[in-house]
C-alpha cells in the first residue's frame, strides 16, 4: 500500500492562536488552512466527527458526557467505540486488509481498529489508583512501560499536576507504535497546551510557553514521520478563548425547587429520580434535560433569564446544529463569549459533594475545570473564578485549522471535509491494492 498517515490531534490550538505565535505563519514550512469547527467544540464530540463524517446528529456523541438514560445519570469521558453510532471512516479500508491505530483517542476501546491505546488506572479501595493503560494488542502497553522506563503519567495527563509531561509520553509512544506496529493509519491526540489554555488563558506568557513545548514536539514527531515514511496530517479541534464569567444554571433550577437533591452528613447530592431537571454542563454548552416535558418551557424562560446565556437551542435550532440526537438534553445553552458554565448546585462549600474536592471525572455529573487548580486545604480548588480559557462555542472569527504535508482531496474547509479526504485517501489505497491485486476469477 501507499504511504501510511500519522493523523495528529493537537488539544486546544486554534487557527488565530496558532498564527499569533508563530513568526514565520507556517508550520515546519507547511501552509496553515484554516476551517470550520463541529458544534460543540469539545474532544469527544470532534474525535467521533473525524472518525465518521458525520455530526452529533448522527454519531451520537453529544458531549464529553451526557445523560445516559437507561440508567438515569450522567456519565462523562466513557470509553467505549461502541457508544458511536455511525460507521468509522476506516472501515473498508481494513475489511482490505488495512491497519488502523488510535492512541489516546477518546471511545476508541472495542473492535473499532487493530490498535489502541488508552489510560486505564486501577482505583485502589484504600485509595490512591495504580496507573496504567490499556492496549490492543496488550503487550504494546507492557512494551511501552518498559521502554519508555515507567507507565504513562496520569497524574500529568489531567489535574492540579498536569503538564508537559504527558504530551512528551504521548509523542514517545507515538514513534514507538510507528516503528514496530507500523499501522497504516495512526490516529493520536497530544494534550498538554489545553491545561494552560484554560487554566490561564490564550494571552498569558504560561499558554505561550506551552505552545513552543507542543511546537518542539510536533517538531520531533515530523521528523519521526519522515524517517518511518508517514505521511502527517495535522489539525487543531477547537479554539480556547478568554474566559471572565462563570454561569450555574444548576444553582437556578435547585432554587427553582427544579432540581432536588438528598442531604448525606449535610453534603448535597442530587437526586435525578425525583428531580424535574438538571443540566449537563461542559465548556460552553450545557445540555438541559428536562424530564417533565410540560415543564420545557417553564425551563426554558426560567435559565433564558440567567445572564451570559447567548442562545438556547430546542428542537428546530437543534437539527439546525447538528446536535439534534436523542442523547441532546431538551435544550442546550450555549453560552455568551467569555462565559462558561459550571456544574455547582450548591452554594455554600460546606453542602458540597465529597467528590467536589478531588479529581473525580466520572462521578462528578459536568465538566469541572477546577480540577486543574490546588485548593487550600490542599483538595481540589472550589473557586471557579480561577478559569481564564474555555471553549465550545462555534464563532466564524475562531476557525480551526490543519496542515498537510501534500495536499489533500477535496480541499476541505470543515472539519467533516478533513474527515472525508481522508476517507477518500483509505479508500484510493484500497481501489489500488484491488488493481494491483486483483482477486482471481471464479
Amino acid at each position: 500500500m501507499e504511504q501510511k498517515i500519522l493523523l495528529l490531534q493537537i488539544a486546544g490550538l486554534g487557527y488565530n492562536f496558532l498564527r499569533n505565535n508563530l513568526d514565520d505563519q507556517r508550520l515546519y514550512d507547511l501552509d496553515i488552512k484554516p476551517m470550520q469547527g463541529v458544534f460543540p467544540g469539545l474532544t469527544c464530540v470532534v474525535q467521533a466527527t473525524m472518525r465518521t463524517a458525520s455530526l452529533p446528529a448522527q454519531h451520537g456523541i453529544v458531549g464529553n458526557g451526557f445523560f445516559f438514560k437507561d440508567q438515569w445519570k450522567p456519565l462523562f469521558w466513557e470509553q467505549s467505540v461502541r457508544l458511536i453510532q455511525r460507521p468509522l471512516i476506516w472501515e473498508n479500508f481494513r475489511s482490505h486488509g488495512g491497519r488502523v491505530a488510535q492512541m489516546f483517542i477518546q471511545q476508541s476501546l472495542g473492535p473499532g481498529s487493530d490498535v489502541f491505546l488508552s489510560p486505564a488506572p486501577i482505583h485502589k479501595h484504600r485509595g490512591g489508583i495504580i496507573m496504567n493503560c490499556i492496549s490492543e494488542p496488550s503487550h504494546i502497553s507492557v512494551r511501552l512501560e518498559k521502554e519508555l522506563k515507567g507507565t504513562f503519567p496520569l497524574h500529568h495527563y489531567w489535574g492540579p499536576f498536569a503538564s508537559r509531561r504527558s504530551s512528551r509520553w504521548i509523542v514517545k509512544a507515538i514513534m514507538n507504535v510507528m516503528e514496530n506496529e507500523r499501522p497504516d493509519l495512526l490516529y493520536a491526540y497530544l494534550p498538554h497546551l489545553d491545561y494552560a489554555l484554560q487554566r490561564y488563558g490564550p494571552d498569558s506568557t504560561v499558554s505561550k510557553k506551552a505552545f513552543v513545548e507542543v511546537y518542539s514536539l510536533v517538531g520531533e514527531l515530523l521528523r519521526a514521520a519522515q524517517k518511518e515514511k508517514y505521511r502527517v496530517i495535522l489539525f487543531g479541534d477547537y479554539p480556547v478563548t478568554p474566559a471572565n464569567t462563570v454561569v450555574f444554571p444548576n444553582i437556578v433550577l435547585k432554587k427553582a425547587g427544579l432540581l432536588k437533591t438528598r442531604s448525606v452528613q449535610g453534603m448535597q447530592y442530587p437526586d435525578f429520580y425525583t428531580s424535574a431537571a438538571f443540566s449537563v454542563v461542559d465548556h460552553q454548552v450545557a445540555h438541559v434535560y428536562v424530564f417533565n416535558q410540560n415543564l420545557i418551557e417553564e425551563v426554558r424562560s426560567l435559565l433564558g433569564k440567567m445572564p451570559h446565556v447567548d442562545t438556547i437551542l430546542d428542537g428546530a435550532t437543534k437539527a439546525e446544529a447538528g446536535v439534534d440526537h436523542t442523547r441532546s438534553g431538551e435544550l442546550i445553552l450555549v453560552a455568551k463569549q467569555g462565559a462558561w458554565f459550571d456544574y455547582r448546585w450548591w452554594t455554600e462549600v460546606k453542602e458540597a459533594p465529597e467528590y467536589a474536592f478531588h479529581v473525580d471525572i466520572h462521578n462528578k455529573p459536568g465538566y469541572d475545570p477546577c480540577e486543574l487548580f490546588w485548593g487550600w486545604p490542599p483538595f481540589i480548588s472550589q473557586n471557579p473564578s480561577r478559569i481564564k480559557g474555555t471553549h465550545g462555542r462555534v464563532d466564524e472569527n475562531e476557525p480551526i485549522f490543519y496542515v498537510s504535508d501534500r495536499e489533500l482531496p477535496g480541499n476541505p474547509v470543515t472539519l467533516m471535509d478533513l474527515s472525508l479526504s481522508i476517507k477518500s485517501l483509505l479508500d484510493v489505497r484500497v481501489n489500488l491494492e484491488e488493481k494491483l491485486h486483483p482477486l482471481p476469477c471464479e
